[in-house]
């Protein structure tokens, strides 16, 4: 291993390098958590090697055995990093050097650091893009759970943050199942997008060595391997759609952030949050502030700045492999670790908030909700619908300017002033009656919104089962013990 000119790799240099470009060409500080990545693509080479007659079958037991040890050191927090050693591919290799000699000069046989890093990102993103699919599994259990008990619980519904028409709390909690069943099925798409083994591309253009790419692939849990040697050391598509489904994740996670602030203040007050999620004031006692809540709303403006980043990153670059793919790993690493987080916190939290029946059923009454059905009455009376419309304006502005409420108005001066049967309004006014009325595919009727509940933990079993075989290790990772 070279050093000449205080360089780690290459020859024919001069002068030493620059004080700063140590520390600006290294990236091990963020790039060793992807040393099992690493561990685990060099088993797999290092046996297609021998497999190929390219590596003796006791070099190939000595780079296991020292690949071994390596990870248990890593494992246990014993590792020794070193920034001069640049990154994650070359502390392990160094290493291996320093702990069984000259075999481990044999590991890098037919393979660049450009190949080995597009694997190792790939390695790495595969297993945590499962655990969060996983964590989306279990959000959508607990919101399905939740939409279960609260199926027949009226509350508003909103169109401009302003009170509309009447759901159930079930409902509304399987609105954003909706969403994150959709993340999930995002994720999914990009795990099969993304089983494509780039190792055996080389620096960019293979190699001459009699290498059998479909044995590493089969190694590695890869169903196929890159069809274009350039494209695959360049290749970070998977990179941005992570970054681009974990933007959209994060929105949705936000969207409920959102609601939580809203709902648990006083001005709302539909729901009480948990003392293990909230905090209290420095200066004011009685405050308990949701900031959990605000925190994972705040964050998804985070994730988003690193799709941004990654994607100006990548605008401008001519193939194959640039240094400026070194900025990869870092919004990355920070957008899919805040994405898990905020599902694990959420997950948590929804179940142990408290809904306030009292207080939903309060604010049902203010917001003149039940407007709509009244307009139903007169078009099943034979008033068109946009004079009915008009009709239930005027009469809902009389109320407001008297102060009172459909249901202090009462009945019957309603079906006198709208020249209808009382029996309609009473039963246009009954919230009950409304919502059970609702009786089409995606409404709130309180038996549909207890059926769909029900099938979306059928839907989450069927995903767990998914996961659970996406999951099994590939054959290179069994070896390592």
């Amino acid at each position: 291993m070279s050093t000449k000119g205080d360089r780690l790799w290459g020859g024919g240099y001069e002068e030493a390098t620059h004080p700063l470009v140590q520390r600006m060409n290294a990236s091990v500080s963020y790039d060793q958590r992807m040393a099992r990545e690493d561990i685990i693509g060099s088993v797999a080479h290092a046996t297609m090697l021998r497999d190929q007659g390219i590596m003796s079958a006791d070099d190939h037991a000595a780079i296991l055995s020292g690949l071994r040890a390596i990870l248990a050191d890593i494992s246990a927090g014993t590792f020794e990093w070193s920034e001069a050693r640049e990154d994650v591919h070359m502390n392990i290799e160094a290493s291996l050097r320093d702990r069984i000699g000259a075999p481990a000069g044999r590991l890098h046989t037919a393979r660049s650091r450009n190949d080995q890093v597009a694997l190792d990102e790939r390695l790495w993103l595969r297993r945590r893009l499962l655990g969060i699919a996983t964590r989306m599994v279990e959000l959508i259990e607990a919101l399905s759970a939740q939409a279960w008990e609260h199926r027949s619980w009226a509350m508003c519904g909103y169109t401009h943050l302003q009170r509309a028409q009447p759901v159930t709390v079930g409902h509304h909690l399987l609105a954003h199942v909706e969403a994150f069943e959709r993340d999930l099925d995002r994720v999914l798409s990009l795990l099969r997008r993304m089983d494509v083994c780039p190792l055996g591309a080389g620096a960019l253009a293979g190699t001459t060595l009699p290498i059998d790419r479909a044995r590493t692939a089969e190694l590695l849990g890869f169903s196929k391997v890159a069809r274009n040697s350039l494209d695959a050391v360049s290749d970070r598509d998977h990179l941005l759609d992570t970054l681009m489904a974990a933007a959209t994740g994060m929105t949705h996670i936000s969207r409920i952030g959102e609601e939580l602030v809203l709902f648990a203040s006083a001005e709302f007050g539909y729901i009480r949050l948990p003392d293990a999620f909230t905090t209290g004031s420095s200066l004011m006692p009685q405050k308990k502030n949701p900031d959990m809540a605000e925190l994972i709303r705040g964050k998804s403006g985070r994730v988003a700045g690193s799709l941004v980043s990654l994607l100006m990153t990548l605008k401008g670059l001519p193939l194959a492999y640039n240094k400026d793919m070194q900025e990869d790993k870092e919004p990355l690493f920070d957008a899919v670790d805040t994405w898990e987080d905020c599902l694990v916190l959420l997950r948590d939290m929804l179940p142990a908030a408290k809904w306030q029946k009292k207080n939903l059923s309060d604010a049902l009454d203010k917001g003149f909700l039940l407007a709509t059905d009244l307009a139903d009455v007169l078009v099943r009376n034979g008033v068109p619908f946009r004079d009915s419309h008009e009709h239930i304006a005027v009469l809902v502005n009389t109320l407001v300017k008297e102060g009172t409420t459909f249901r202090r108005a009462g009945a019957k001066r309603i079906a006198e002033t709208l020249k209808v049967p009382h029996e309609d309004v009473a039963d246009a006014l009954n919230i009950g009656r409304a919502l059970r009325k609702r009786d089409v595919v995606g409404a709130p009727h309180p038996a549909r919104v207890g059926r769909e509940a029900k099938a979306v933990g059928r839907r989450a079993a069927g995903y767990r089962k998914t996961l659970t075989a996406l999951a099994a290790p590939c054959p290179a990772e069994t070896m390592l013990g």
